[in-house]
């Protein structure tokens, strides 16, 4: 056979030399998880952190409701974000096909997830709220023996949906702190209802830890509406949804697109791995 030409040996070995792989999309997918899998790794100790001050470990018989449990769906949801954030980080930057592959695997099963929620949510609507009820339900019950479950509850009452109980103020007499009953036993807060059922005061710099004592007692010298809310907040919540449901559909929109973006371009930097493989074999 001729001896092939020096220029053609030369075009071959560049060819051979020059990578597939997008160095801008290797590092985009690496950058975008890194923040991810920090951002989990975070949550996810928090949520080990908190179950720690609270010695669940140890009591692990003593949790009433583990789904409800706020460090819980921090260490889940943390759990979640790390496994991902760790396979899309490490997968680009070792250019690994298989590590890769489970990231858009789990980013394909997470979109499904999440589309199937928002379809039932949407079709079963009253089981929902009566989930949602059931919750707060639970919320209420145990206010005094979950610091995490407290601090929640008067979140959403106070600080987000400015709302009492489920469907109104007289809910509070399921928690046997602040049932009119619990008077005969000395409690102060008996027929009463948590600060963060309080309406803000104009003045107010300081929150009064004790303005919810006695506003459900009869003889009670004004009307308690001018001081809580007495307002549920499960319809609370849904004139929320209501007011928001652009703003809401607009990130859940967003979300998906970031999803169907990772996948996409996970696939793409395996196809690039894939033909510069092909070359070398």
């Amino acid at each position: 056979m001729p001896p092939s030409h020096p220029q053609n040996q030369k075009r071959r070995r560049r060819m051979r030399d020059t990578s597939e792989v997008s160095c801008c999309l290797k590092y985009v997918i690496f950058g975008f998880n890194v923040i991810f899998w920090l951002l989990g790794l975070g949550v996810l100790a928090i949520g080990i952190w908190a179950w720690t001050e609270k010695d669940t470990f140890n009591n692990i018989s003593k949790l009433t409701n583990i789904a409800l449990d706020p460090a819980f769906i921090f260490i889940w949801a943390g759990a979640i974000t790390f496994v991902i954030g760790f396979t899309g980080c490490v997968g680009a930057l070792r250019e690994n096909t298989a590590l890769l592959a489970a990231y858009a695997i789990f980013l394909a099963i997470l979109l499904l997830l999440e589309m199937t929620c928002g379809i039932l949510g949407f079709i079963f609507k009253d089981w929902i709220k009566s989930q949602a009820t059931t919750g707060f339900q639970a919320f209420i019950v145990h206010y005094r023996d979950d610091p995490d479950q407290q601090n929640l509850i008067d979140w959403i009452q106070e600080g987000w949906l400015q709302c009492c109980g489920i469907e109104g103020p007289p809910d509070w007499d399921k928690n046997i702190y602040f049932n009119c009953s619990s008077e005969a036993v000395g409690s102060r807060e008996a027929c009463g209802v948590p600060f963060s059922c309080c309406k803000p005061k104009d003045d107010e710099i300081i929150k009064n830890k004790q303005c919810g004592y006695d506003v459900r007692k009869h003889n009670y010298p004004e009307d308690y509406t001018l001081v809580i809310y007495d307002r549920g907040c499960l319809r609370a919540g849904e004139e929320w949804v209501e007011r928001n449901l652009v703003p809401v559909a607009g990130v859940a929109v967003a979300v998906s697109v970031l999803q169907i973006l990772g996948i996409c371009f996970a696939q793409n930097l395996r196809a690039d791995i894939f033909a510069q493989m092909a070359k070398w074999g």
